[in-house]
């Protein structure tokens, strides 16, 4: 790199003039080094199921799921939206009948709700809840009963508490047994067996 030097009011400042010999390589440089970026970015993903198995290749039965909790209706709406994640993800066949190749059961275990928020001008007064939801889950071949998957999984909300709290939280239900269908579905779809 050459520098000139210029007078101006006094000082002497430099005056770059780049005389580089590699002008001509910087567009090829900056090709390269975008397409070893993309590739690099595409690395790690996959499409379609992550756990080897073609999409729809096995089938799954949902047996509703045993409430030992105090809250009711929980079944219903846990065993829906289990339906609903599973066909949704498309890894798994939904089976309603005797005929799929894994079982899904399992118990609700334990209904709680926490204090997340207070109000500003009254702090024995509750604003937002986080209310969760615990289940122990199994998954089991039917062909020859190995158990795939045997976890405590939990799911949660938020409930913001507005003139009824139990109406508040039976509106919030969908979206609590929905996290917890979500995370099963996860753990059943990524499972390697």
């Amino acid at each position: 790199m050459n520098l000139e030097f210029e007078i101006l009011s006094g000082i002497r400042e430099p005056i770059a003039k780049v005389t580089d010999c590699h002008k001509g390589n910087r567009p090829i440089a900056s090709a390269c080094l975008l397409i070893a970026l993309w590739l690099t970015g595409c690395a790690g993903y996959q499409l379609g199921p992550t756990n080897g198995l073609a999409p729809r290749e096995k089938s799954v039965q949902i047996i509703p799921f045993s409430n030992q909790t105090i809250e009711p209706r929980l079944t219903d709406v846990v065993t829906s939206q289990m339906r609903k994640e599973l066909q949704r993800d498309g890894t798994y066949q939904l089976a309603s009948h005797k005929d799929a190749d894994i079982i899904l059961s399992g118990a609700l275990t334990r209904y709680q709700r926490q204090e997340v928020t207070l109000a500003p001008n009254d702090i024995l007064t509750v604003r937002d809840y986080r209310v969760s939801l615990t289940a122990q889950v199994s998954a089991r071949e039917r062909a020859t009963g190995k158990l795939l998957l045997n976890q405590i999984v939990n799911g949660y909300t938020l409930v913001r508490v507005g003139a009824d709290l139990p109406s508040a939280e039976r509106q919030a239900m969908p979206l609590l047994a929905a996290d917890l269908a979500k995370n099963i579905t996860a753990l059943l779809v990524e499972g390697k067996w």
